[in-house]
């Protein structure tokens, strides 16, 4: 149900708490994110700290960011797919296996982008 008199700033706190609520209850019940989040954290000043041209460290960032997105819009598909049924059904495990295919395809744009902005540093 939605809240009356929600506008302006007051909308925007409650948001903000909200989102601060869906962070938090990530970190707490899925260790896929715990994970992702920790190796962000770690490769996060490599990116600001190797001598790479400004849009490539927004590049390295920008990939770290989409894996955090899409593996919490990952555990959202999959939270309510155990809310509605814990019956097994395919379109359950079809959806479930959709959403970590798109987790898998931005870790795997994430390690191709990182790849090739450092490959030419190594070389």
């Amino acid at each position: 149900m939605k809240p009356a008199n929600n506008h302006g700033l007051k909308r925007i706190f409650r948001a903000t708490g909200f989102s601060m609520q869906g962070l938090i209850a990530a970190w707490k019940h899925e260790a896929a994110f715990r994970q992702e989040l920790i190796l962000a954290l770690l490769m996060l000043p490599v990116a600001l700290l190797v001598n790479v041209s400004t849009v490539e460290k927004l590049l390295m960032i920008f990939t770290l960011f989409l894996v955090l997105i899409v593996e919490l819009l990952n555990s959202a598909v999959e939270a309510v797919v155990d809310r509605i049924s814990d019956e097994i059904h395919p379109l359950s495990g079809r959806a479930k296996d959709i959403a970590s295919a798109a987790v898998f395809l931005s870790l795997c744009l994430c390690g191709l982008t990182w790849g090739l902005v450092l490959l030419p540093l190594l070389l």
